[in-house]
C-alpha cells in the first residue's frame, strides 16, 4: 500500500484528532524509519519518547515473541509472574513503595490525582499544578495541566485543581491552602518546551510538602528510563517525590503505564478503589522489562549523558551561526531549541531533508532522539538542521 493510500484511509475512517504530517511509516529500526516508498528518515523525536531506546530493540521484540506464544493477558484478578517482576524492577531502580500498571501516562497521572484525593479526603482534595505541564487528555488531567489550550470545548471542567507558574516558588506557596492535597509537577517540561526544574526550587519545594504532610508528585511520562542520563529525571537532583508517575519509553513501544507510590501510602488504594482491565498485562511488562535489561546491558545511561552532553555542544554551536536560535535547554538527551521565530517550517524543511524532530510552544524545537543514538548519527541530525536553517 503507497502513502496516498494509507493516509486515505485516515481520511475515510479515522477520527481527525491529530495535527497530522503527510508522513506513512510503515517500518523502524534504532533510530530510522522507512515510509511507505522506501525512503529513509533519521528519528530524533521517536513516537513523543515512546521508542525511547530505538524503533524494534531487539531485547524488546524478543521478549514480546516469546511472551506472546506463552500467555498474553490475564486477569489482575489473578497473579502475573511478568507483573510481579517489573514492579521490583521499577521499585529497585527508584525508591521504596508499590506499583500500579496501566496503559498510558494520562492513566499514570490519573491514579497519582485519585491517590492524593483518597489519601487526604475528606479535608484536602485539592491538586496544584504549574503552568505550561501536560498531563494527558481525560477529563482530569487535561484540567491539571496547566495549558488552557487542551482544555477549550472541554468545560465545565472539574474542581480541584490550581495553576501557578513554573520554577516560581513565591507563588506556589501562596497558591497552597488547607485543601491542598498534593503537588504534582514535571522535573522537566516536555511539551511545555523542555523547561528544566530549579534544584533550589525543587528543594524548597521537597520541604514544604514534608512539612505540610502534602504529597509531591513527579510526572516522568517523558523524562523517564534513562532520557536525562539517569534512570529517572528526579535523580540528578537528589529529591525524591511521594509518587512517581512512568509511561511512554518504560514499553520500549508497548503501551504500558505505571504509578510509583511511597510504601506509606501506596496501600491507600485499597481493593475496588481503582482498577484496569489491560493494565500490566504479561505482555506490556515483558516488554518493560526489556527496556530495564537493554539500557543496563548497553549502558545506555552513559550514552544519554555522554551523547546528550555533545549534541547540546553541537546546537549550541548552531547557536552562534543562526540568530535565530535564541536558547539550548534541557538534560542529557531531553533538549529544547527556542526560536526568535515559528519553528513550523524549519520542522517542515528537515522532515523534506530527512530528520524528525518536533516543534512545541510554537517556536521550540524538541529534539530527543533515543537513548541509543551514535556520534555519527547526531553529526547527520545537525548537518540537516544547519542547512535548513541556512536556508
Amino acid at each position: 500500500m503507497k502513502s496516498k493510500d494509507i493516509i486515505g484511509l485516515y481520511k475515510d475512517y479515522v477520527m481527525p484528532t491529530y495535527f497530522t504530517t503527510p508522513l506513512a511509516i510503515v517500518r523502524g529500526k534504532g533510530t530510522y524509519v522507512w515510509d511507505a516508498e522506501g525512503n529513509k528518515y533519521l528519528d530524533f523525536f521517536p513516537g513523543w519518547a515512546v521508542s525511547g531506546i530505538g524503533h524494534c530493540h531487539p531485547e524488546v521484540v524478543k521478549a514480546i515473541k516469546y511472551q506472546a506464544g506463552k500467555l498474553i493477558h490475564v486477569s489482575n484478578n489473578y497473579f502475573s509472574e511478568q507483573q510481579g517482576t517489573l514492579a521490583k524492577e521499577i521499585v529497585s531502580n527508584a525508591f521504596p513503595g508499590k506499583v500500579f500498571f496501566c496503559n498510558s501516562g494520562a492513566e499514570a497521572n490519573e491514579v497519582a490525582i485519585k491517590l492524593a484525593r483518597k489519601y487526604g479526603n475528606p479535608e484536602r482534595n485539592e491538586v496544584i499544578t504549574m503552568e505550561r505541564s501536560f498531563h494527558g487528555r481525560t477529563i482530569a488531567t487535561v484540567t491539571a495541566t496547566g495549558q488552557k489550550k487542551f482544555q477549550k470545548g472541554f468545560e465545565p471542567l472539574p474542581a480541584g485543581f490550581a495553576t501557578v507558574p513554573f520554577n516560581d516558588f513565591a507563588a506556589l506557596e501562596r497558591a497552597i491552602t488547607a485543601k491542598t492535597a498534593a503537588i504534582m509537577l514535571e522535573p522537566v517540561q516536555g511539551e511545555g518546551g523542555v523547561n528544566v526544574a530549579d534544584v533550589q526550587y525543587l528543594t524548597a519545594v521537597r520541604k514544604i510538602c514534608t512539612e505540610k504532610n502534602i504529597l509531591l508528585i513527579f510526572d516522568e511520562v517523558q523524562s523517564g528510563m534513562g532520557r536525562t542520563g539517569k534512570m529517572f529525571a528526579y535523580q540528578n537532583l537528589a529529591i525524591v517525590p511521594d509518587i512517581l508517575t512512568l509511561a511512554k519509553s518504560l514499553g520500549g513501544g508497548f503501551p504500558i503505564g505505571a504509578t510509583l507510590a511511597k510504601a506509606s501510602i501506596a496501600d491507600t488504594l485499597g481493593p475496588g478503589t481503582h482498577g484496569t482491565t489491560f493494565g500490566g498485562s504479561p505482555l506490556a511488562c515483558a516488554a518493560g522489562l526489556a527496556v530495564f535489561k537493554a539500557i543496563k546491558k548497553e549502558k545506555l545511561l552513559k550514552n544519554a549523558v555522554v551523547l546528550g552532553a555533545y549534541l547540546q555542544k553541537k546546537l549550541n554551536e548552531l547557536k552562534k551561526k543562526h540568530s535565530v536560535i535564541r536558547e539550548v535547554r534541557g538534560v542529557g538527551l531531553m533538549l529544547g531549541v527556542e526560536l526568535t521565530t515559528e519553528g513550523k517550517k524549519i520542522y517542515e524543511e528537515c522532515l523534506k531533508k530527512g530528520l524528525l524532530i518536533n516543534c512545541t510552544q510554537e517556536n521550540v524545537l524538541r529534539i530527543m532522539p533515543p537513548i541509543t543514538v551514535t556520534k555519527s548519527e547526531i553529526d547527520k541530525a545537525i548537518s540537516i538542521l544547519d542547512k535548513v536553517l541556512d536556508a
